[in-house]
């Protein structure tokens, strides 16, 4: 089925919504591989989605009929392959804005790819690129919140929250994904026009335990440090006892105060 009635220039006009599939992402890779062009910002969102995933494999669960998750298409041929952490940034500030308007505090987003309210976990982004050469060719962007969901399997997502849990009351799901969908388009502009440095401190400014101490763990060592950056190439800087140190994805690990 398909909807056009998002205010946005493009993405979620070509918008295509499925009762029941295992995975948006995988959904719209196959799209993608097929010879018709698919248009820029076209979303495929799902009431059930079976068998989705997170980062590094993880599974994504969420109940059927009472979160969002959907995918986006886009092509940022116009990015710097050595920058591809910068869509990321786009895309969870992007989702923190527009998630900001309803909870108007502890939304955060959670380095490299989580949001977050307060120490719980609201929702995630899986971002699948494909090179063509040293080019972009094109993003899927996965997203899934915990939107209208109360009870959460804690073998399954440990720590999780949802929309519903924090303010007591329903959300209206396609309204919230007009909302996500303005936000990110307006974020993913502003990466387009290469205004990296805007994006970056508004990132920061968002960002889950920016310049507080906490604990995190590496190698198996616990430690106290504070988050002082993250650099355009995606890597998390720490400062710990004087000296900052720079982090890849699933280089650290942080101790939540929930454990």
């Amino acid at each position: 089925m398909q909807n056009n009635t998002f205010s946005t220039l493009f993405v979620g006009q070509n918008l295509i919504r499925l009762s029941a599939v295992d995975s948006t992402n995988n959904f719209l890779k196959e799209m993608v591989s097929k010879s018709e062009p698919l248009p820029e910002g076209t979303v495929i969102m799902a009431d059930n989605q079976f068998a989705g995933r997170g980062q590094q494999e993880n599974i994504w669960h969420a109940t059927a009929g009472l979160n969002l998750t959907f995918s986006v298409f886009f092509k940022p041929v116009f990015l710097p392959i050595n920058k591809q952490f910068m869509l990321n940034i786009a895309v969870s500030t992007g989702i923190r804005k527009a998630l900001q308007q309803i909870v108007l505090q502890g939304i955060k987003v959670k380095w490299p790819n989580d949001i977050y309210f307060e120490d719980r976990k609201l929702g995630g982004i899986l971002i699948e690129n494909t090179l063509s050469g040293n080019c972009y060719k094109s993003s899927i962007v996965g997203i899934g919140i915990n939107v209208n969901q109360e009870d959460f399997n804690p073998e399954q997502v440990k720590r999780a929250t949802s929309l519903r849990k924090i303010l007591q009351a329903d959300v209206n799901l396609t309204e919230l994904m007009g909302e996500i969908c303005s936000s990110i388009e307006a974020e993913y502009l502003k990466l387009k026009s290469g205004n990296y440095n805007a994006l970056l401190t508004e990132y920061l400014k968002g960002m889950y335990r920016f310049n507080e101490d906490a604990a995190y763990r590496e190698a198996g060592i616990a430690f106290m440090g504070r988050i002082v950056d993250v650099t355009e190439t995606g890597q998390l800087i720490i400062e710990a006892e004087g000296k900052n140190k720079s982090y890849n994805f699933k280089e650290i690990e942080f101790l939540n105060n929930t454990q």
